[in-house]
């Protein structure tokens, strides 16, 4: 009888969750930061935060061939401070504030990763902390069954996988709004819209999964998209109050002259997903608030718009619009069953990098003892900061997180 409830036993703690092991990782040569970690570890997946150009001791390299490999390097020395290496690197962000340096920056990743090459996006912005191109990375821990995606007849643009699975989770590199045979851009907005939707949906379906399996977007877009045209055709796609949790970002460039990529996560056991909306928040045809995928909740970026009847953002300062932000995500967490010590990773949109050190101020404040990865960014030009005709001000930040819910009684 002890021996059989020894058994149980130890098959009851292997059957935990790894994310009771979740911790930060620092490589021996990153300096402190008080507001994130280089990466944060969850039993499953390594969370990358967004690596620059400089050497371990402060350099910066002066070609951006040289600048690309030392981005990459960082990451990798991240990767391997988790005890993996490249090899388990399933899905990169790569953010470039000269997008003509495309290819150059997609011949160095292709060299970087000669076997299966992660899936990857790949975004011109107006600005980048310290440094002219920064790389973000998750890196999973289980490579067993972890291999690239990739439509028949399809013809991808760049050195990285269409498409890669692991064990859980399918992540989706970024499908342009452009012919696949062509390379051209349409001229009508709403044809580029349906063109990179349908290039996401070939991703996804080669992998044996349905639109509905994707529990995470990122609709990428330049000011050439009207955002109304983007929504219409989106919520065509998805179900009604069940979509995908969603970042819909305005960028300065795209690759190849695009206007409109998409960019995302889909859970491979539809019986893992899960849609999560506060009670006072009506269904969206275009975003669910939050969604799980297993353990993980995927949440859409917020701002600090205040909602209600008179919705808005009503002050003109970073610092005070994040606290709404920030209020903005708790609901969502919340409704989760988690709070902010859960966030492992977080993705911060700022209007100005200017506002940092004040934005940093307030951040810094919410989380811990393990501090999210995190990417910074300033996607384009600094809006007006003058109020509308009714007072509303423009968004000055953004920020979307992926928290992991611990087992009970961790």
């Amino acid at each position: 009888m002890r021996v059989l409830l020894l058994v149980l036993m130890i098959l009851f703690f292997l059957s935990l969750p790894l994310t009771s092991q979740v911790r930060a990782v620092v490589p021996s040569h990153s300096q402190a930061n008080s507001v994130s970690s280089p990466a944060v570890d969850s039993g499953d997946y390594v969370y990358v935060s967004a690596q620059g150009a400089r050497r371990a001791d402060g350099s910066m390299p002066s070609t951006f061939a040289e600048q690309c490999r030392q981005a990459l390097d960082n990451v990798k020395a991240v990767v391997v401070a988790a005890g993996l290496s490249t090899d388990h690197v399933v899905y990169t962000q790569i953010y470039l504030q000269d997008i003509s340096k495309y290819a150059e920056m997609d011949r160095i990743f292709g060299a970087f990763f000669p076997k299966v090459p992660p899936a990857r996006a790949v975004l011109g912005v107006a600005g980048i902390p310290d440094s002219p191109i920064q790389i973000s990375a998750v890196a999973v821990h289980d490579i067993s069954e972890r291999r690239a995606v990739s439509p028949q007849n399809y013809k991808f643009q760049g050195s990285a996988s269409p498409g890669v699975l692991t064990r859980d989770l399918l992540f989706i590199s970024s499908t342009p709004g452009s012919d696949p045979a062509t390379g051209k851009v349409p001229e009508d907005p709403a044809a580029q819209v349906d063109l990179a939707l349908d290039h996401f949906t070939d991703v996804v379906k080669a992998a044996g999964l349905e639109l509905r399996n994707v529990v995470f977007v990122n609709p990428y877009l330049t000011s050439a998209i009207p955002m109304r045209v983007m929504n219409e055709r989106y919520a065509r796609r998805f179900e009604f109050g069940n979509t995908p949790a969603r970042a819909t970002i305005e960028v300065s460039s795209l690759a190849d002259g695009a206007h409109i990529e998409y960019t995302g996560v889909a859970v491979r056991d539809l019986a893992q997903r899960k849609a999560v909306r506060p009670k006072n928040m009506p269904p969206s045809p275009t975003a669910s608030p939050c969604v799980f995928a297993g353990n993980i909740l995927y949440c859409s970026a917020k701002s600090g718009f205040i909602p209600g009847p008179h919705g808005g953002v009503y002050t003109s300062t970073t610092a005070i619009q994040l606290r709404q932000t920030m209020r903005n995500l708790l609901d969502n967490l919340e409704e989760a069953d988690m709070g902010f010590t859960d966030v492992i990773s977080t993705t911060v949109y700022l209007d100005n990098l200017e506002d940092r050190k004040d934005f940093d101020e307030v951040y810094g404040e919410y989380f811990g003892p393990v501090l999210p990865a995190r990417t910074v960014v300033q996607q384009i030009a600094p809006a007006d900061r003058k109020p509308d005709k009714d007072g509303h001000y423009p968004d000055l930040e953004q920020v979307s997180l992926i928290a992991v819910r611990k087992p009970h009684g961790q």
